[in-house]
């Protein structure tokens, strides 16, 4: 493939989740991703666009397609309808990423990377999900996005979508799915699910145009700041710098830093973020290659809520980038975690664009928390765990934030 390049992302993450520019290192994306499956799908995972970290083991420099060649004679000699070249060839590009068996990693046409990068943006068509694959293969959500039609409609993390509008997802990817639920704003999608292994859910959703702002502030009862943030992406950062800004210069005596249901994004997002409250050279986190340490990510110093007292708010549609950051400031005495147990995504894509405007994103390392520990399939488990019931939720009495409240009263 002609004209490739390696991107490096930017980091506000998402690209929660993530385009045609050069991002620097993103992690999440760090997702993750993903981007939102129905709308992002980042890929579950962190999004980074860095180095080069060789070839796979003892894999040859190119493929013999002699075998490819009888496959495509024969059937181009036999079957009953219409193909075209670039048709084959992309199930062929489709086929390289989807035989790594790994949920992450995906090739993507030039419209697939477009609507992709537009993800990463945070405007989308969709129900607003971000999707990826549990531990048996099945479509999962990661997280549904605050105010979109997937958590109106009463989605949860670690629902299992069995069928899009009564097409099975067994053996779909997780691209695959999130292309069959989007589509044209004001569009119904009816998807089943199955939640908790066992109990049966149909719902049809109207899909919109989705929105993220990924950074929300207000002041809360007793002078504490609450700061949510709901994706990684690429304006991110730059938003959380003003807010801690306007924090510090209010006077506030606590902070809040809401992760819940966040799915990730870039990592460089994530790392900056951290570094509100990390003095400069605190390690934030390690990318692996296997027991190899490829990069070392560490704070940038600008601290200006070192002294703050901080509760990070996570549940278990927390994932990727929020877990960076949940882990960094934790595991360096910067905060108390309170929730649930967050999802646990610990791997870094890369993303690789392509001459003709396609792109690759594949899986290159595993990252790991400054204590040492790879949260992947395992998550974070808060210091103080409180649940939230639906039916709290649906009375607006949000258990975890008030707990985070009466901590930082202490």
């Amino acid at each position: 493939m002609r004209g490739k390049q390696t991107q490096q992302s930017s980091t506000g993450q998402p690209k929660r989740l993530w385009r045609s520019k050069a991002l620097r290192s993103i992690g999440v994306l760090v997702l993750v991703a993903a981007v939102f499956a129905g709308g992002v799908n980042v890929g579950n995972g962190t999004i980074s666009w860095s180095h080069s970290t060789g070839r796979n083991g003892s894999l040859p420099e190119t493929l013999n397609y002699s075998a490819v060649n009888d496959v495509y004679k024969s059937l181009i000699e036999n079957y009953d309808g219409k193909l075209t070249e670039s048709q084959l060839i992309n199930g062929l590009k489709h086929g390289l990423a989807e035989a790594t068996k790994d949920p992450y990693t995906s090739y993507f046409t030039p419209t697939e990377a477009q609507s992709f990068n537009d993800s990463l943006q945070g405007q989308f068509s969709g129900i607003g999900a971000e999707l990826g694959k549990n531990e048996q293969g099945n479509i999962q959500v990661i997280a549904p996005i605050a105010g979109t039609p997937a958590e109106k409609a009463g989605i949860k993390p670690r629902d299992v979508i069995a069928t899009v509008n009564g097409k099975t997802t067994v053996g779909m990817s997780v691209d695959d799915a999130v292309k069959a639920i989007r589509g044209t704003s004001g569009s119904k999608v009816k998807l089943q699910l199955v939640r908790g292994g066992t109990e049966a859910l149909v719902l049809e959703i109207t899909r919109e145009t989705i929105h993220i702002p990924s950074v929300t502030t207000k002041t809360l009862d007793g002078n504490v700041g609450y700061l949510q943030v709901s994706t990684f992406g690429a304006d991110t950062a730059g938003l959380v710098h003003q807010a801690a800004a306007k924090f510090k210069q209010d006077g506030v005596k606590g902070m809040v830093l809401d992760l819940r249901n966040n799915p990730g994004g870039q990592v460089d997002t994530a790392v900056s973020i951290a570094s509100e409250w990390l003095p400069e050279n605190q390690l934030i986190m390690q990318e692996k290659r296997g027991n190899t340490v490829i990069q070392t990510y560490q704070s940038t110093g600008s601290a200006q809520l070192a002294s703050m007292p901080t509760v990070v708010l996570i549940n278990d549609g927390s994932a990727s980038a929020s877990e960076i950051v949940a882990a960094a400031l934790h595991d360096n005495k910067h905060a108390y975690i309170i929730g649930e147990k967050s999802y646990g995504k610990g791997v870094v894509q890369r993303i690789i664009n392509f001459g003709d405007d396609s792109q690759l994103k594949v899986t290159v390392a595993s990252w790991f928390r400054p204590n040492g520990k790879n949260i992947n399939h395992q998550g974070i488990t808060p210091d103080q765990k409180v649940a939230l019931s639906d039916a709290d939720a649906k009375a607006t009495n949000d258990t975890q934030l008030k707990a985070a409240q009466a901590y930082l009263a202490k």
